[in-house]
């Protein structure tokens, strides 16, 4: 009676210790701001995207100019000018731009630093001009290790798949059904991106479990067939057995040309053991193999389980075992609809299992894809419904026809089916994504997901009554988020390098940039649940006009009119503070924006230091983006909110504290990192001049 009790604090620590590992086994060095250096290095991997630029993934061998002193192991850089692209295995250089990947964009989102340390990744960035290859060929000999030269070999050979089915099927059709083998999403067009996440169909791009299922049972049971044509082979030999090690053999290979991408792996783990399982006369579809693909996964990346991939895959996965198992029970007992023969069994079976499968993954994994992506399409379930058979009738199994072929030049007539069931899907996806009608869920509490989660997990798991535990707890969660989404939002949002702040309204968010960054103004919205965007208004009208008289002048008499300029601009920024109404910022180009929000703060946005002392005496909230020391502050009533706090502090959100009871509310501030003690958040702590990390952690 004990054994739970010793077993599960046994498992926690066991976890904590995998974790421990993996992160000191990668140890990936995180460049602490953005540089601008040159690079030398071999290419890892590329890409190319919609555009024709190419991505590499570099693994870093030299930089100068300035030389760093932690270079990243690997970074991630992207070419915009047409050159010849480098092949897997080359030495690359060029003059490069590097930054330390983003953290979340506002607290509790995705960190994309802890992804980018989990993958390896240190730096992300992009090419200055076209790279080119190193002067002195020499000096770098062409004899690599074995795993280099194997995974250069891969490279290439999933790079000549995906030009051949992209040249043989054409546009955004192409590049899906490359996608599909290869695992190279970037070719594809963000329009259509867009159009199958709107219908509920973008986990189709991802080589997931679904297709690897697809693609292994065709096999199986084409090989199965076909074994079975020959009586004096199905009266010997086992041939399920012998389709099974096919079948094997085919996914790992499926799983080599795609990359091994981490998604990837986890549909191959999962799928593998189900074969595996077929050699030992086991059930291939049970909950013990899913809970064993997850040990193995958890064993060895324990940093995946933080991910959207391994949970909404598990999830499920989970679902849809623990719902063929309660199926099939079901049927067994129920043997009276056999009588109406084969034909309508088969028809009823497909329409039946087709729209269940969508729905039962679908909420399975609801409450993953709210929590981590902050929307959900309204109509996933038709687009899903009308989808599925294509993709298991068409796409996969013709896809597959093509690879077998491929080998020997016979490829084109079933790519050419696959890309018309991908056209269909399109057409099914455009159709969908039509309706509009995406439900922006914002923001999923921890208590709501956590319940909703385990509640899940009870309801599958569990066979007799006591599983109703699970749908209770489900409900619960479901009522707590509800109720979540009537807390008040944020009414300020600081992005982390503090260029863009946002006033928060009931059905708009206003900020200092007439177009802010798509990257991170879409998170506020989905995460905020608002959907416009009020630009600033203009406070400077004659510009143009004065920016061409200075331009006429002699240039110490233009000197000395900015510097005229900037007493006038800091007069005028006050001027505009004070008359500042609530919901909508007030800006000069490169110079200033103030605003005033719904409490009645008044906020001021700067980029020239010299306007500084006059807007800390008059603003309750001071932003500026300069991580350089700025003068104290001499009245002390703003909060000073500069590039140097955001670093530490990451991208913040300010609240009304209603405690207070003098006029206005006190600014209570959220930041997305209380402490930087984390691997991947240490660099935000480490001071190049010293070499040494600071032991400061973020004050506002």
């Amino acid at each position: 009676m004990w054994r739970p009790f010793v077993l599960g604090p046994a498992l926690i620590v066991g976890g904590m210790l995998l974790a421990a590992l993996e992160t000191a086994r990668l140890d990936t060095v995180v460049p602490d701001s953005p540089v601008t250096t040159n690079l030398r290095g071999t290419v890892l991997s590329r890409e190319p995207d919609d555009k024709g630029r190419w991505r590499y993934v570099v693994e870093v061998k030299e930089t100068s100019r300035p030389q760093l002193r932690r270079p990243p192991a690997k970074v991630t850089l992207l070419a915009r000018s047409r050159h010849e692209p480098f092949a897997v295995g080359s030495v690359i250089e060029g003059r490069a731009r590097l930054s330390p990947p983003s953290g979340p964009a506002l607290p509790g989102l995705n960190d994309f630093a802890f992804d980018a340390y989990f993958r390896g990744v240190g730096a992300v960035g992009f090419f200055y001009g076209a790279p080119r290859g190193p002067a002195d060929i020499a000096a770098y000999p062409g004899e690599r290790s074995l795993l280099s030269r194997a995974s250069a070999y891969l490279g290439a050979v999933r790079e000549t798949v995906g030009n051949r089915i992209r040249v043989a099927i054409g546009g955004d059709t192409g590049a899906i059904a490359a996608a599909l083998v290869t695992a190279e999403e970037r070719a594809i067009s963000r329009e259509t991106v867009e159009t199958l996440r709107a219908a509920g169909l973008s986990h189709v791009l991802a080589i997931s479990g679904l297709n690897m299922v697809l693609a292994a049972g065709t096999f199986l049971v084409g090989a199965r067939t076909l074994l079975s044509l020959v009586p004096s082979l199905a009266e010997r030999l086992p041939v399920k057995k012998i389709a099974a090690a096919g079948a094997l053999l085919m996914v790992f290979v499926y799983i080599l040309i795609s990359g091994g991408a981490v998604f990837a792996l986890r549909s191959w783990i999962m799928i593998s053991i189900m074969l595996v399982a077929v050699f030992f006369d086991r059930v291939s579809i049970s909950l013990r193999n899913v809970a064993l693909a997850a040990l193995i996964i958890i064993a060895w990346t324990p940093s995946a389980v933080a991910g959207p991939g391994f949970q909404m895959s598990f999830a499920a996965t989970l679902a849809l075992v623990a719902g063929y198992a309660r199926w099939r029970d079901h049927r067994a007992r129920d043997r009276e609809k056999a009588a109406r023969g084969p034909a309508w069994g088969a028809v009823s079976g497909l329409a039946v299992g087709t729209a269940a499968t969508s729905l039962i993954g679908g909420l399975a994994t609801a409450v993953y894809a709210a929590a981590h992506f902050h929307r959900l399409p309204a109509y996933g379930l038709v687009a899903n419904v009308l989808a599925t058979p294509l993709i298991s009738i068409l796409i996969m199994p013709f896809g597959l026809f093509a690879m077998l072929l491929m080998p020997f030049g016979l490829e084109h007539y079933p790519l050419i089916v696959m890309g018309k069931g991908l056209d269909w899907m399109l057409a099914v996806a455009g159709y969908v994504a039509s309706f509009d009608g995406e439900w922006i869920t914002g923001r999923v509490g921890d208590a709501g997901f956590f319940l909703v989660a385990f509640g899940g997990v009870i309801l599958c798991v569990l066979r007799t009554r006591l599983a109703l535990a699970g749908a209770a707890l489900v409900l619960l969660g479901g009522s707590a988020i509800a109720l979540e989404r009537q807390a008040p939002r944020p009414s300020i949002t600081i992005s982390e390098d503090g260029l863009l702040v946002g006033l928060v309204g009931d059905d708009a968010i206003a900020t200092n940039r007439n177009r802010p960054p798509d990257f991170v103004f879409s998170q506020w919205q989905r995460a905020l649940a608002v959907t416009d965007h009020v630009p600033p208004m203009d406070a400077s009208p004659d510009d143009v006009t004065a920016s061409k008289a200075v331009a006429g002048r002699k240039p110490r008499m233009a000197a000395k009119s900015e510097l005229l300029d900037a007493a006038t601009s800091a007069a005028e920024a006050k001027a505009s503070l004070a008359t500042a109404r609530p919901g909508a910022f007030v800006c000069r180009k490169d110079e200033w924006c103030v605003a005033r929000s719904r409490e009645g703060w008044t906020i001021a946005v700067f980029d020239k230091p010299e306007i500084f002392p006059a807007l800390c005496e008059s603003a309750d909230l001071v932003i500026a983006a300069t991580r350089r020391p700025l003068p104290a502050c001499s009245s002390g009533k703003a909060l000073v909110v500069t590039g140097q706090t955001l670093r530490k502090s990451g991208a913040i959100e300010i609240y009304a504290d209603q405690t207070r009871t003098d006029s206005l509310p006190h600014l209570r501030v959220v930041k997305a990192f209380t402490s930087t003690e984390r691997p991947w958040q240490r660099h935000r702590r480490y001071d190049w001049r010293s070499g040494s990390f600071s032991s400061e952690e973020p004050v506002l």
